[in-house]
């Protein structure tokens, strides 16, 4: 994740209050001062730095934050509106025409990715609209541009127009579009052509392009990783063209974070998409309140739901969940549990949604191997179908013939059924509104509000922070469906 390093600084910026009882104007600061190098470390915009710092200072110097209790959890908090504030506040939806074709035009330096976005973003519609979207090829300079279109095109069942590089891509726009009517399309991509750098030429191309488009979005591809130079992209591109949208890509990539919460701030203009992958599902939607969270080490449990909601099967997910409550979860569930997650994504991507464990010192950096949940599955594979449906049957001497029957030590046997116990368990509590279950489960992890455990104290403020935000999301929620 991009953020990782500004994660670190900020949290190393407030965890020097957690110690105190009060929070005096000098350690608030000290406290900016770091939150403000951090932020310029990551290369945010230093304007948007010098604003940001400023009004978390104003918030957080009034005498209910300074004089209240447990002050270093009320200045994560305004930190962490500040930032939703800075990027944005709210999810911004892709523009639609009221009447077929809403087109939309990639535009973008080489090298951001904005191809292969255009594909992403074509399929996501496909998928989850039942969209018949209609891409054109109109970068004739890039070698094989159109070619990589065209693959992208195959690969999604997706139609691409192109007329070859010799054509201009005026005109290649004007006969696409009258295509793209033909073909009843209701999303038309127009691949705009890129450059190593803007330029004049460039410029009046995509002007020309639009004036003949009358595109609803102009969505402006930047690479994450070039930084400071991706919020100098959006400026430009968005002086000369009205950009409408921005998709971020290569944000899984090592990049220092500070182009996603600039850009917003600097050019007006909504960051729509980011892309986090080279597989055409990975595109997701931006949204600010989740990324702050993230960008604090608090998770993301909303995106965690939604990626599991996706993935899947809802009466089989129901029906998993009344298990859990009632504590008869067994481990023919726990392997369709395993399954269903390896669908989701690496496992260490999927752990630092979960709020506290991003910023959890033990899961720093952590590599999980996809064979380690082939082992688990082997050595209940070795299971008998009575064993699987009551783990209570599972004795020392049944043990060790699971361990040799999988191949795998016996110690590793005892651990994963001492694991899905504890699992077990804790899921029951949780599901069942035991809040005292889920403290004990933070302080397991090291979240507790006592310090205990590798996180401490500041670990647990921010997943209870971050908790508290998800249940004001889900009430506003059932709100909505019940209106």
């Amino acid at each position: 994740m991009a953020f990782e390093g500004l994660t670190e600084r900020l949290q190393g910026a407030i965890s020097g209050l957690r110690r105190k009882g009060k929070v005096t104007d000098a350690d608030l600061r000290d406290t900016m001062r770091e939150i403000r190098m951090a932020l310029l470390d990551a290369d945010v915009n230093y304007s948007v730095v010098k604003e940001f710092v400023r009004n978390v200072r104003e918030k957080a110097a009034g005498a209910n934050v300074l004089e209240g209790l447990n002050p270093a959890q009320q200045i994560v908090s305004i930190v962490n509106d500040e930032l939703v504030e800075m990027m944005g506040e709210e999810a911004a939806p892709l523009n639609k025409s009221p009447k077929i074709p809403t087109v939309i035009m990639m535009v973008g330096l080489q090298g951001a990715g904005k191809t292969t976005t255009a594909g992403k973003l074509a399929k996501k519609l496909k998928d989850e609209q039942n969209a018949r979207p209609f891409m054109i090829a109109a970068d004739v300079y890039r070698p094989a541009a159109i070619q990589q279109l065209q693959t992208i095109g195959e690969q999604i069942d997706v139609p691409v127009f192109e007329m070859g590089t010799d054509a201009d891509p005026r005109e290649i726009v004007r006969q696409g579009l009258a295509k793209a009517d033909e073909m009843k399309a209701d999303y038309v991509f127009i691949d705009a052509a890129g450059r190593l750098q803007i330029d004049e030429a460039l410029m009046q191309e995509l002007a020309d392009i639009k004036e003949i488009a009358q595109p609803d979005e102009i969505m402006l591809v930047v690479d994450a990783m070039t930084g400071q130079n991706a919020t100098e992209t959006a400026e430009g591109f968005n002086d000369r063209l009205g950009i409408t949208g921005v998709t971020l890509t290569k944000l899984d990539g090592d990049t220092r974070g500070g182009a996603a919460l600039s850009i917003r701030a600097v050019t007006g203009k909504p960051i729509k998409f980011v892309g986090q992958g080279e597989k055409m599902d990975d595109l997701d939607v931006f949204y600010p309140d989740r990324m702050a969270s993230r960008i604090l080490g608090m998770g993301d449990m909303m995106t965690l739901i939604e990626k599991a909601q996706k993935d899947y099967d809802e009466k089989q997910a129901e029906a998993t969940m009344e298990k859990m409550k009632s504590s008869t979860f067994d481990f023919n569930d726990f392997l369709d549990q395993m399954e269903q997650v390896q669908n989701m994504g690496p496992m260490e991507d999927l752990i630092k949604m979960i709020p506290g464990m991003a910023s959890n010192p033990a899961l720093k950096n952590v590599q999980i191997d996809p064979k380690d949940m082939e082992h688990l599955k082997a050595i209940v594979y070795s299971m008998t179908p009575a064993e699987r449906e009551n783990p209570d049957l599972l004795n020392p001497s049944r043990r060790r013939r699971i361990a040799a029957g999988s191949g795998r030590p016996i110690v590793e046997v005892n651990r994963m059924i001492k694991q899905f116990n504890e699992m077990k368990k804790m899921m029951g509590s949780v599901l069942n509104g035991d809040m005292q279950g889920m403290e004990q489960m933070m302080g397991a992890m090291g979240m507790g509000g006592n310090g205990a455990g590798a996180g401490g104290g500041l670990q647990g403020k921010m997943a209870n922070v971050a908790m508290k935000q998800m249940a004001r999301r889900v009430k506003k929620n059932k709100k909505k469906r019940r209106k």
